[in-house]
């Protein structure tokens, strides 16, 4: 696939300005690439702009791709030999261990896991994406587009106050008759209409992970498996301090995916660091059967995760703009639910199919109210955003509720009813309805959890001797093209009161390191002492997570720029 800087593409002649192509996708994950092929199976000349310098090269999951039964669009149906050339293993086996201290218990999660599943696998987005972008760049370029790496779409092009197209660091504005923002979680064309924000660290999610090497025989080994089979694992209870999340691991070809998953209001207000949530989950006995003691780890990378049931968007665009996947907070995140990116495959191949009908009928205009209505009328945004939730899981969110609850899971009344009914409990875990339900509280991603594993559990066996980098370690082992004398994140509130929770928020920062992102000391202003806050955008891998908890002013690097994960 060229790059911006590929003179031989010739549909790329936006780079003498006034370009325009029918459809313009902004970037080439599952969301973007349905739409693009999607579009152009169907004629529409389209462009499609990738920020990295390949795609899958700015873009993290904790690895788990599912197609389900109901949904209209699947990407093993797009592209054949998807599922043989481009994912890792299939999920055969899900289970979530709920712990507490030095007891686990273990419950079967097959009942959620199967509901409305045609298959799972797990993924590695830099592979996964990579190798879809190829067949995108095939189709589109006989339609009369192509795939554009390298390029940052920073905005939207307006005229008369109405969007027609969009700007780019590297090239001149490019218009088209429909744009379809597929480009993430830090969304910057879903920011510039107005339809998602930073404001509330309670519509977010953080997720860190660490891809582990281990051989592939031994993979199959330590979890009793054969190599077309694969193996989920969530992990909740007391082992995060109370900070509201989970842990993950998924079996891929020749790794492990071992990952955190937290409420991000949690994160800030607890002053967790994420990298040692994350290490305390890497050295827990519990996964000293599957991780090997002569730990090597390939690549450690972090993104923030919108929560649907409050940050999915009811009308996800405006005027010629469609915005689809993470960018319209499309992640679902519901207890052991977790999907987000055959989620964003459906609303692409959603958004693709409205303007076609828009087109058809010569009407290209209603192409967003169209979109909006499959969004609805599929399912799709009921299942995000479930009305249960917002009928019972936001009051039980209350703070009165909630410690209600919290004591009472907690109490001799509770204890005795898990010990009696903890099979009901378990088939809790396992109903897609009342997960639809589950408030974002401690007592359900902890308490609950910690109290199955001391009244139901078992005792851990074995130990764990996996000794994890060094943040320090990690940050080096990554790969930057910094953008110098371009940063792309300003301070504009250097006080500890304003930016202070950045330093441990932030993946790649901690308290007295002097290697992350941000860092915090005390300076003498006026004849007293302050503690302010700097930040070095160097190491940055582009979670946005500071743009949430900080006072900064916050853009991606222009194409090809910052952060290249090699696994994603």
């Amino acid at each position: 696939m060229p790059d911006a800087a590929d003179v031989g593409f010739d549909s790329a002649a936006a780079v003498d300005g006034g370009e325009r192509f029918e459809a313009v996708v902004v970037g080439c994950g599952p969301g973007g690439a349905t739409a693009a092929a999607t579009l152009a199976d169907n004629g529409v000349e389209t462009l499609v702009l990738e920020r990295g310098v390949e795609a899958g090269s700015k873009n993290v999951s904790g690895g788990l791709l599912y197609a389900e039964e109901s949904a209209p669009f699947a990407l093993d149906d797009l592209f054949p030999g998807f599922r043989e050339e481009a994912t890792e293993r299939p999920v055969t086996r899900n289970r979530m261990d709920a712990l507490a201290g030095d007891r686990v218990h273990t419950v079967d999660l097959g009942g959620v896991h199967d509901h409305d599943t045609a298959w799972c696998d797990s993924v590695l987005r830099r592979r996964m994406d990579s190798w879809v972008a190829e067949r995108v760049h095939e189709r589109t370029v006989d339609a009369g587009g192509g795939v554009l790496t390298g390029v940052r779409a920073n905005g939207l092009l307006r005229e008369n106050g109405e969007v027609v197209g969009v700007t780019c660091d590297e090239l001149d504005p490019i218009r088209a008759d429909v744009v379809v923002a597929a480009d993430g979680v830090n969304s910057e064309l879903a920011r510039d209409a107005g339809l998602m924000d930073w404001e509330e660290p309670d519509e977010w999610f953080q997720g860190v992970k660490a891809v582990v090497d281990v051989a592939p025989a031994e993979v199959n080994e330590r979890f009793g498996i054969d190599d077309d089979e694969g193996v989920a694992r969530l992990f909740a209870g007391d082992l995060f301090d109370g900070v509201r999340g989970g842990g993950f691991l998924y079996t891929n070809r020749d790794s492990l995916s071992v990952g955190t998953v937290f409420h991000l209001d949690s994160l800030a207000a607890e002053r967790a660091e994420t990298h040692e949530l994350l290490d305390a989950l890497l050295t827990h006995p519990h996964l000293g059967q599957w991780i090997p003691d002569d730990y090597v780890e390939r690549e450690y990378s972090a993104k923030l995760v919108p929560d649907s049931k409050k940050a999915a968007h009811p009308s996800p665009h405006e005027d010629r703009l469609l915005v689809v996947g993470d960018a319209a907070g499309q992640m679902q995140a519901q207890g052991p639910i977790i999907k987000g990116m055959n989620h964003a495959v459906t609303a692409g191949g959603l958004a693709a199919e409205a303007y076609l009908e828009a087109r058809n009928r010569r009407r290209p205009h209603t192409a967003g109210e169209r979109y909006e209505r499959k969004l609805h009328d599929s399912g799709l945004y009921g299942t995000l955003k479930p009305r249960r939730y917002r009928a019972l899981g936001r009051i039980g969110e209350s703070a009165p509720v909630a410690d209600a609850v919290e004591d009472l899971v907690d109490s001799r009344v509770g204890r005795l009813g898990v010990r009696l009914a903890g099979g009901l409990v378990e088939r809790g875990f396992n109903s897609p309805f009342l997960l639809g339900a589950l408030p974002d509280t401690r007592a359900a991603y902890a308490t609950v959890p910690r109290v199955l594993a001391e009244e139901l559990g078992e005792p851990v066996a074995g130990r764990n001797d996996a000794e994890p980098p060094t943040l320090e370690e990690r940050i080096g082992d990554l790969t930057y093209d910094t953008d110098v004398g371009n940063p792309h994140i300003e301070l504009t509130d250097d006080s500890s009161a304003a930016s202070g929770t950045a330093v441990t928020a932030c993946p790649v920062s901690a308290e007295g390191f002097g290697g992350g992102c941000y860092r915090e000391e005390t300076v003498r202003v006026n004849g007293g002492e302050e503690r302010l806050v700097s930040l070095d955008t160097q190491p940055c891998v582009e979670c946005g997570t500071c743009a949430v908890v900080a006072e900064t002013e916050w853009t991606h690097p222009s194409g090809g720029k910052g952060v290249d994960f090699r696994e994603g």
